[in-house]
């Protein structure tokens, strides 16, 4: 074929090239998210989807018009179907992947065929061999490159979370650099249509470059703007819960007060001749005995307050609390840190007690000491909720996923300034957080 025969007439992408391309597409997605699979299975599905996906495109490859665009639909549908079904991920998701794995595939098969048709037609390079070299070679270029750009903001033990609205967002980009990339394929004889194929060729290549580019632009601002409003909820639960150690700081100066003018309570008492009165005075002198005995002495001051407040407020909610704590192994920690480990678990564990009907199983137990050069903390309450878990913590139970869950990422995330981890286990209706710290000697 001449050149000039070239520029009108140039055969279509092969289905198999297609059928390949989109695969490996969607075998770099399941590589990026946490998968229900792995090993042999996860072999034998993908060899057998690939075996699928080539076999509808080579059966449907003379389809045109509608049932050509119904068919390039079924095919992006197995696509999704294969992903989802491979990996731990919600339908919005997988959704948001597949668009992703669709565009890739597009302009993969579409660079690799017009690479190969250039050294085909115009300078002759025939060889059976050098067609599957291309393939090759193009293919792996691609892919590695795209496994790199993407794999940099890769999240696979968490889920993405994706909105209605980001995924409406992707898929219409992506179904954009679809149909824009392919409107030179229709009659030239139309207004889109054109003579010359080795320019529509040219087009959609470049089309499908442009459209990765935005897949990828928009997906780096997606997660970069992730990646912020996690920081900013995590320092906002270590200002509040800051906030709230002074609050109760400030409480606990009443109550010291309060202690104090007990003496002059007992002379009034003294004094009290009707025994009525001198035994509603008795049992009010009792509440507030007990009130400032749920203090805790653990020597360090910023637990005690925190430990206190939280103390106080189970005893108002029938919440049996013990503590086992200590104080001087924390002289190390910064007072927010502090705050925001004790006061976010205990919120956390106060919250799934009072869930409890049965008030004698509301219980919360916490201890502190140390091992072997470790400071360990444990915080264990009542459960008897069944918990999902993903990342290492367990999934939020309320409605709105987006704005809750904070509680647990802050504390990991100050536990690991000072090089620890954060442990989070059910045991026998037991909810355990345990924390392990390395101590300077």
């Amino acid at each position: 074929m001449s050149a000039a025969e070239m520029q009108l007439v140039l055969p279509d992408i092969p289905r198999t090239f297609t059928a390949i391309a989109e695969w490996l597409a969607c075998l770099l997605c399941i590589f990026e998210i946490k998968r229900k699979i792995s090993g042999w299975k996860l072999a034998g599905i993908s060899f057998a989807a690939l075996i699928i996906q080539a076999a509808f495109l080579e059966v449907t490859e003379s389809l045109e018009g509608v049932w050509w665009m119904l068919c390039m639909a079924t095919a992006v549908g197995m696509m999704y179907g294969f992903i989802y079904f491979c990996c731990e991920s919600n339908a919005k998701d997988a959704g948001y992947y597949c668009m992703r794995a669709f565009v890739v595939a597009e302009f993969a098969a579409s660079l690799e065929w017009q690479i190969d048709c250039f050294f085909y037609f115009s300078v002759g390079w025939t060889a059976e061999w050098l067609r599957v070299f291309w393939l090759v070679v193009i293919y792996a270029t691609v892919y590695v490159l795209i496994w790199w750009m993407f794999h940099k903001y890769a999240t696979p033990e968490e889920a993405l979370q994706v909105t209605d609205k980001e995924l409406f967002s992707y898929v219409i980009i992506g179904m954009a650099v679809f149909l824009i990339s392919n409107v030179g394929f229709v009659p030239w004889n139309t207004p889109f249509g054109s003579r010359y194929m080795t320019e529509v060729f040219n087009a959609r290549t470049l089309i499908d470059l442009g459209g990765v580019a935005i897949l990828y632009a928009y997906h780096v601002q997606r997660m970069d703007l992730r990646v912020r409003r996690e920081l900013e909820g995590v320092q906002n639960i270590l200002h509040n819960q800051y906030v709230q150690y002074k609050q109760s700081q400030e409480a606990m100066d009443i109550i010291n007060y309060k202690y104090h003018d007990l003496k002059h309570h007992i002379i009034a008492l003294r004094a009290e001749e009707n025994s009525q009165k001198r035994n509603a005075y008795l049992d009010k002198m009792e509440e507030e005995i007990s009130n400032y005995e749920a203090q805790n002495k653990t020597g360090n001051h910023v637990l005690d307050t925190v430990l206190t407040s939280k103390k106080l407020y189970c005893m108002r909610n029938d919440i049996s609390m013990t503590c086992v704590v200590d104080g001087t192994l924390f002289d190390f920690m910064d007072v927010m840190d502090i705050c925001s480990v004790f006061g976010n678990a205990l919120d956390n564990a106060i919250e799934c007690e009072k869930k409890i009907p049965e008030k004698e199983k509301r219980l919360i137990h916490v201890s502190a000491f140390s091992q072997k050069n470790f400071l360990i903390i444990r915080f264990e309450n009542y459960c008897e909720d069944s918990l999902e878990f993903q990342t290492g913590l367990p999934v939020t139970t309320k409605d709105n996923e987006s704005f809750h869950g904070y509680g647990l990422k802050s504390i990991r995330y100050t536990v690991r300034k000072y090089g620890g981890e954060v442990d989070v286990d059910t045991d026998d209706n037991w909810f355990v957080l345990k924390i392990l710290i390395p101590m300077k000697e």
